[in-house]
């Protein structure tokens, strides 16, 4: 890992959290994610899975924690089942976790290893009657691969047929949500880092550079800052690319006179940050492209405003609506008579707004939480309008990072990423 250790009272904490809203005599078990393999002896860049990570810190593949808050013995509560390390690992793959490395790492002090699973956990059976499966029940979630967690749950399934289920995931989805104060720190690291690539790439944008270039130049400012990468697949889109939403082949000409539409951020210690900006290929707008850019930034700022205690994200979401209503009648792109007989399911605005203005935002991108229920302090939302001109040659969309507090307006976590147009432009022509 490139990233400064975290220290384990996060991990510590998260566990107790989560430990507090168990049932009586329950085990929960939690597993890491697969190396996935291409073809050959190829495999894909491992990447943890999120809740083992949110609980125990364990940034490393075939791993498995067990926590039983009513064991019968206190070294029973937590326990952890990692890969055998060996010299022969150490020298082909580097070192993993030894089990004193491991109490460091994740503050549990009994740790097996994988072989002993099985065992252990016939043991653990025995005193309890409820075990916590970790489904993936996230609204956005496809998963057509069977993951290690779902190979466990079918064996467990057939090994314990008696025992009650429960699902960790409702738990996780409330607890994952609102940030500790670390957390909330590994993300603004991430934003930093971020800033530092996008300011990195206002003096080297100039006519005829691709777009591929500009995401060269990204992820170098980030590893450079110990970040693993880009949080997601980045869009580096020019043009008339822009009004593919999620276009990322990145390997077109930047032309004098067009906007590019990035949506890029870095990842740091496996958290998210979630950035979008649009600037001009040539270094300053045309007019019609200043009003339109000016509109988003309106509706984001405005927006930014409502992320607050007690907002429910739905309504949220029609007044940002109203918002952007005003603005493109401004712009003239709709007129009175598209917004008196839009279809409610779809109003006049969707045109050239089709997607929603916040999500959570933590060690997932699009992160845990449960989008029926207010708003609380410390969760953080992204805020990213947009306005989409096909006929106009162009795309836009502005996004930043907003933290819920308890009291005082919202905190942006990118408030030092340039956005006016007067700052990119000065920057790009400096």
């Amino acid at each position: 890992m490139k990233y400064h250790q975290i220290k384990r009272d996060l991990f510590i904490k998260n566990r107790e959290k989560f430990m507090a809203q168990m049932k009586p005599k329950s085990v929960a078990v939690f597993n890491s994610n697969d190396v996935y393999p291409i073809s050959a002896d190829s495999t894909l860049p491992f990447a943890q899975h999120r809740d083992i990570l949110y609980l125990s810190g364990v940034d490393q593949e075939e791993s498995i924690l067990l926590l039983f808050p009513d064991a019968p013995y206190e070294h029973q509560r937590e326990m952890l089942f990692l890969k055998e390390t060996s010299k022969h690992i150490a020298i082909w793959e580097g070192e993993k976790l030894t089990k004193e490395r491991a109490f460091e790492v994740t503050g549990i002090r009994t740790v097996y290893w994988l072989q002993d699973f099985e065992k252990v956990l016939f043991e653990m059976m025995t005193h309890s009657e409820t075990i916590y499966i970790n489904t993936n029940e996230h609204y956005r979630a496809t998963v057509e691969t069977e993951t290690r967690e779902a190979r466990f749950v079918k064996w467990w399934k057939d090994k314990y047929p008696a025992h009650a289920v429960a699902k960790s995931n409702p738990i996780l989805q409330r607890l994952r949500s609102v940030k500790e104060t670390e957390e909330l720190d590994l993300i603004q690291k991430a934003c930093n880092i971020t800033e530092l690539g996008f300011r990195r790439l206002l003096s080297f944008v100039k006519p005829n550079v691709t777009e591929y270039e500009i995401e060269a130049e990204l992820i170098h400012e980030f590893i450079r800052n110990r970040s693993r990468g880009f949080a997601y697949t980045p869009i580096i889109a020019s043009g008339n690319n822009a009004n593919v939403l999620h276009y990322i082949e990145n390997n077109q000409q930047c032309k004098a006179g067009d906007l590019i539409l990035l949506d890029v951020a870095a990842e740091y210690a496996n958290y998210s940050s979630d950035m979008s900006r649009t600037i001009p290929v040539s270094g300053t707008f045309t007019k019609r492209q200043k009003e339109v850019y000016n509109a988003v930034l309106r509706v984001k700022n405005e927006a930014t405003k409502m992320l607050t205690t007690g907002t429910l994200w739905k309504q949220y979401h029609i007044e940002v609506g109203k918002i952007m209503t005003s603005e493109l009648l401004g712009l003239g792109l709709i007129d009175k008579a598209d917004v008196q007989n839009e279809n409610p399911d779809w109003p006049a605005y969707k045109k050239y707004f089709m997607h929603g203005t916040s999500h959570h935002m933590g060690l997932d991108t699009h992160d845990y939480g449960i989008l029926t229920e207010p708003m609380k302090a410390n969760m953080v939302f992204t805020v990213e309008p947009g306005i989409y001109i096909p006929a106009e040659g162009f795309g836009i969309r502005l996004e930043d990072n907003i933290i819920v507090q308890e009291s005082g307006e919202p905190f942006n976590m990118m408030r030092n990423i340039p956005i006016e147009v007067a700052e990119i432009e000065e920057l790009m022509n400096a």
